[in-house]
């Protein structure tokens, strides 16, 4: 759990929380100029939000207790029943309403698709106000967001010479390959980067997105901030390598490693800055699914690492 935010709609000083990834909002401030908590337990105990809080777990919530819901569905309605979010989440295992204890951030939080049905039962003016304050904030977390995905495609592009200079500098020399058949060698080198971090090489990535390609896009195009934090780096660790005359196979196994080890940490400290990029004016909303190759990863792998032959004797003057 992060700590709270607080928004003001409606001149009510509303706390949100980022609860597993998720937008969570503070009932008992959203109640507190409504008459309070009780206005929580007189809402919940109603079979309408019994049966919008048990279809909201049956699409979010994989472990929600069905058998216990229909328990509850039977009883709901009658004058004796009697429900609060603690007894809902303990009775069905439901993850969209959690209490929280503390002095300062306590209280009960629900996601915010509950937090707005519960802002209709309240107000609807109010709950009009409310999303109004959720679509700002969206605005402001995806002006951040894209603003540091372009200083990090700056650096990558930045460390990317680094990296193709190594290229030039070490290994073209060795190979005795014609002028016009050096680009081969740099867009494997460059595959090498591609794989170890997106797991699909630059062609795979063209082939299933035809349209982007026409627009001049290319698979960096797409990566979330993350994965450009740790481009940046590999293509650094990578040139450094290559200086050291460390092979190919050996690069790979070592650029994956790094790869995979500073995505975990990253996505554990932001997750936010896990989604991929989707454009300058829309919030990302596309998961990222690392190490998915779009086709056989041994395949392109056997590709990447095979040392490209010499020019045969009549192709070396052409």
């Amino acid at each position: 759990m992060s700590k709270n935010k607080v928004v003001t709609v409606q001149g009510h000083q509303i706390s949100l929380s980022m609860i597993n990834d998720a937008n969570f909002v503070s009932l008992s401030d959203m109640a507190k100029d409504f008459g309070g908590s009780d206005q929580i337990k007189n809402w919940i105990r109603t079979r309408r939000t019994i049966e919008y809080l048990g279809t909201w777990e049956v699409i979010n919530n994989q472990n929600f207790n069905m058998v216990e819901f229909h328990h509850v569905m039977n009883e709901a309605g009658s004058e004796k029943f009697i429900m609060s979010p603690t007894q809902w989440a303990e009775r069905t295992n439901a993850i969209g309403i959690i209490a929280k204890s503390g002095r300062f951030g306590g209280g009960t939080f629900a996601h915010e698709d509950i937090a707005l049905e519960f802002g209709s039962w309240l107000s609807p003016q109010f709950r009009l106000y409310l999303m109004t304050e959720f679509k700002r904030l969206k605005e402001i977390e995806s002006h951040s967001y894209n603003l540091e995905w372009n200083v990090k495609r700056v650096i990558s592009k930045i460390n990317y010479r680094l990296h193709t200079d190594s290229i030039k500098e070490n290994i073209i020399p060795k190979l005795n390959i014609h002028k016009s058949k050096e680009w081969l060698v740099y867009a494997s080198e460059a595959d090498i980067l591609n794989v170890a971090l997106f797991g699909c090489t630059a062609k795979d990535w063209e082939q299933s997105n035809p349209k982007s390609v026409l627009e001049g896009k290319n698979i960096r195009d797409f990566a979330s901030i993350n994965e450009l934090a740790v481009l940046s780096n590999i293509e650094s660790l990578n040139s450094i390598m290559i200086k050291e005359g460390i092979s190919k196979k050996d690069r790979f196994n070592k650029l994956l490693e790094v790869s995979t080890s500073q995505l975990k940490a990253l996505h554990g400290e932001n997750f936010i800055k896990s989604l991929k990029h989707t454009s300058d004016s829309t919030y990302p909303i596309a998961l990222v699914e690392h190490k998915k190759p779009l086709s056989n990863f041994d395949k392109n792998l056997k590709g990447l690492l095979a040392v490209p032959p010499p020019p045969k004797k009549n192709e070396e003057n052409k």
